[in-house]
């Protein structure tokens, strides 16, 4: 069997996508889908093997227009094609981007607020009601884990890369089949992939006590610090894809712990005007900084992470981290991706004011946050 049952349920398998989506579109009474994707999975022709998948007597209409840090713009422009189409639920077929927007669309198709009202450090988390469309979530990367995550990432109209937070949001199916990222570029393959490492190693040093999201953590990390290197250098070796898409995976589960500075800076970037700032890429650059900024709080639980990712005790957790993001050909500085002194003056304040701020393991300001992007540069 392919199913697991955890937060959601999940179909994974190699090849498995067309005979889940065969299997699930009726229990889930969905006729007529909005399939949300972005133009890289359309020409890559990803997308034809998800429409070939669909049963002849559904109806699909289709929005390719997501943005690569998806915008409100965008969401309000699927949203007015999903209610034009009289759309009965979303499949969402690509990278986090394309799965985050399509929780977005659910929330605006069925309720009445702009989104900023359901951020959840505008107390947002609440106003979220039990009443979305369901959603079929694909991945077509290893890397974000929204495909399970109860959250979605949205620049807002105002500037602002905000946070939406609800159990509600979690897709009803996840359909996770490695062999759709069989054909992922390797700096994509790398940037994803930090993406899921670094949010094992987070999620794990977050303050809330949550022994099972502990223990997925640690899973998902062993599995990602084993086979990122090797999906980079040989995309096609299914074993590495299958265990990259499981740390994604992993990770995401493990979201309910909550996260910390990493995170709380990369969504500050990530929104900033101007920039076009790749999400799993700014997380593998800021990870060895925030951990050496968090020490103080939390080194007692690195020994862990180091026998997770199969490094000797004596070893510089953060700077063995920061070697992986080298050999993997990414960026290690900041300045390297285009930041400048002026976008981390006005990234600092608005990661204080992050939601994943507040699991950071040691209190950090604005300053703290202006420090930590002024080294990384």
């Amino acid at each position: 069997m392919s199913l697991i049952n955890y937060l959601t349920r999940i179909h994974f398998a190699d090849e498995v996508l067309e005979p889940a989506i065969s299997s699930e579109l009726g229990p889930l009474n969905i006729n007529r889908p909005l399939l949300v994707t972005d133009p890289g999975v359309v020409a890559a022709g990803l997308f034809e093997r998800l429409l070939d998948a669909l049963p002849k007597t559904v109806t699909p209409t289709v929005f390719s227009d997501t943005p690569a840090n998806p915008t409100e713009a965008a969401c309000v422009a699927a949203r007015d094609l999903y209610r034009e189409a009289g759309c009965d639920g979303i499949i969402a077929f690509g990278g986090g981007s394309a799965l985050d927007l399509a929780k977005a669309v659910g929330l605006l198709a069925t309720h009445e607020k702009e989104l900023a009202c359901y951020a959840a450090i505008e107390g947002g988390v609440e106003r979220i009601r039990p009443i979305m469309p369901p959603l079929i979530a694909i991945p077509t990367t290893a890397g974000t884990g929204s495909e399970v995550g109860r959250g979605a990432l949205i620049i807002l109209a105002d500037g602002r890369k905000l946070g939406l937070i609800s159990p509600h949001l979690i897709p009803r199916l996840a359909i996770c089949d490695p062999t759709l990222t069989l054909s992922l570029p390797p700096v994509l393959t790398a940037g994803t992939g930090m993406d899921a490492l670094a949010h094992c190693v987070e999620t794990y040093c977050a303050t809330v006590y949550n022994p099972p999201a502990d223990g997925i953590a640690i899973d998902g990390l062993k599995r990602a610090a084993c086979n990122i290197e090797q999906a980079v250098a040989n995309g096609a070796d299914r074993h590495a894809r299958r265990e990259m898409m499981a740390a994604a995976m992993n990770g995401a589960l493990a979201f309910q712990k909550g996260l910390g500075g990493v995170h709380a800076i990369s969504h500050a970037l990530g929104g900033l005007e101007g920039y076009s700032l790749h999400h799993g890429t700014l997380n593998a650059i800021l990870l060895p900084y925030v951990l050496e900024f968090n020490a103080p709080a939390v080194a007692h639980r690195f020994a862990e992470l180091k026998q997770a990712m199969g490094l000797d005790p004596d070893a510089d957790l953060a700077a063995e981290i920061a070697k992986l993001t080298e050999r993997l050909g990414l960026p290690t500085r900041l300045s390297q991706m285009g930041v400048d002194r002026a976008a981390i003056e006005k990234a600092a304040p608005l990661a204080e004011k992050d939601h994943t701020n507040s699991t950071n393991p040691r209190r950090a300001t604005a300053s703290d946050y202006l420090e930590i992007m002024r080294i990384a540069m």
